[in-house]
């Protein structure tokens, strides 16, 4: 991956996560990693618990961002949050809320303000 894509994907991430912090959530964790994966975000209310997905693109060339959740990436992302929740039980914390997986999709098309579409409870 390149240095500039690598920004890319950063700099939607911090926009996803502004925008969760705008509508009221806590950001518990970010690119948390383990052996099978990666999560981008994962954020909450006292009532729900999100796991979010961010895809960041210049253009929708090749389909809008949110189309790259395929579903295989959407049976790795619930196996990560499986992870994620043992990991935090270990630790001691009780997250026992609703549970839902977003997709954010960050357009950022060069010279034009970037745009982010939630799309909460994606699958």
């Amino acid at each position: 991956m390149t240095l500039e894509r690598r920004a890319l994907g950063a700099d939607g991430e911090q926009l996803a996560a502004d925008w969760y912090e705008s509508a009221g959530y806590e950001v518990l964790d970010r690119n948390w990693r383990c052996r099978e994966g990666e999560l981008d975000l994962v954020v909450a209310t006292p009532k729900v618990l999100v796991f979010a997905e961010v895809k960041t693109r210049r253009s929708t060339t090749y389909g809008s961002p949110y189309e790259a959740v395929t579903f295989d990436k959407q049976r790795r992302l619930r196996r990560l949050a499986t992870r994620w929740l043992a990991m935090e039980q270990q630790r001691g914390r009780d997250h026992r809320r609703t549970l839902r997986f977003d997709v954010v999709s960050v357009l950022a098309p060069r010279g034009q303000a970037p745009t982010v579409e939630v799309i909460e409870a994606a699958f």
